[in-house]
């Protein structure tokens, strides 16, 4: 698999030596920079964290998620894990450039770290063994949950507000579940409008490891497909998925259980698409029902399926789009 594929929804880091502070985008409610009031955040692991100098302002981000909803929130982060794979994969919440890049998602460099002068690290709940302990040693850290598939939504806006409320933005938080909540009207009244409510849809995305093909279904439980739900459409996976992101895990013989739905899914043009290039010759693809019917749609690049109500919005504009082909 390959190593932006790898390692979603996966954080890692090892000693990190970093504090102080800077300065933010004004976002509108948050504190003047340096002096502020102490304020506390509990992350998704229920600890308190304490930030001694109010909002903080120089933040580091270990994954893209976190990335994506800082960039949202008005906070251009000072360190980003993999820089060319956020771009790659992320267009929701673009980076100005100034980023300094901390090599992998799961090994950052220590060294760029700890040159940072960080108020804050934001890392998910997948650090490798030890590597939170030696980061909270140096510098304030909040931990995000990667997902939980049984509420996908309402863990992206937790995630949201713990960030909003650790950087002084939270009338920007409010202001993107605003805007979110209504891109769903819009786009349900778009579904209806098509004559698609209640149809079955299967998204998924796929990567080749020597030589052989996996997909993985984003079952009932998924962020993206609890978004097409939202708009009134229904999940074709009949698996169970895991339930931090609510993926499965399929070959090629296993879409022979799909009947003739909508068949979407995800790909990057600088990763291939193994479902037009190495199953364009493959006899049970070709003979699945919804191949033959011209139901297979693939969604634009650079939509990254565990992001923030700003990716979000993206698969609600991407999944109208798809209806009305």
């Amino acid at each position: 698999m390959r190593l932006t594929r790898a390692l979603i929804g996966l954080s890692a880091a090892a000693a990190l030596f970093a504090a102080g502070c800077g300065t933010t985008e004004d976002t509108g409610n948050q504190a003047a920079a340096g002096g502020g009031d102490p304020i506390t955040v509990v992350d998704s692991r229920g600890k308190a964290v304490t930030l001694p100098d109010g909002p903080a302002k120089r933040v580091a981000a270990t994954e893209w998620n976190g990335v994506e909803n800082l960039v949202s929130l008005g906070v251009m982060p000072v360190g980003v894990s993999d820089i060319e794979g956020y771009g790659t994969w992320v267009s929701a919440a673009p980076l100005d450039g100034t980023p300094k890049d901390l090599g992998t998602r799961g090994e950052p460099s220590i060294d760029t770290l700890g040159a940072l002068d960080l108020d804050l690290v934001v890392v998910t709940d997948s650090l490798t063994e030890g590597a939170l302990e030696q980061i909270e040693a140096r510098v304030p850290v909040i931990v995000l949950a990667g997902g939980d598939a049984k509420d996908p939504i309402g863990a992206m806006f937790t995630n949201l507000d713990i960030i909003a409320k650790a950087t002084g933005t939270e009338d920007r938080a409010a202001q993107l579940r605003t805007e979110f909540d209504q891109k769903l009207t819009e786009g349900k009244s778009a579904v209806d409008a098509a004559g698609a409510t209640g149809e079955k849809v299967a998204f998924s995305d796929a990567y080749v490891s020597s030589g052989t093909i996996s997909i993985r279904p984003f079952t009932t439980g998924s962020l993206v497909s609890a978004v097409f739900e939202r708009l009134g459409l229904q999940n074709a996976w009949t698996m169970e998925g895991d339930p931090v992101y609510g993926l499965a895990q399929a070959d090629v013989e296993g879409l022979t259980q799909l009947p003739d739905v909508r068949f979407w899914y995800e790909s990057n043009g600088s990763e291939g698409d193994p479902y037009a290039d190495e199953l364009a010759a493959n006899a049970i693809w070709t003979n699945l029902p919804f191949v033959r019917s011209g139901k297979v749609h693939r969604f634009p690049d650079k939509l990254w399926m565990f992001g923030g109500p700003k990716s979000m919005m993206q698969y609600v504009d991407a999944a109208v789009a798809a209806l009305q082909k």
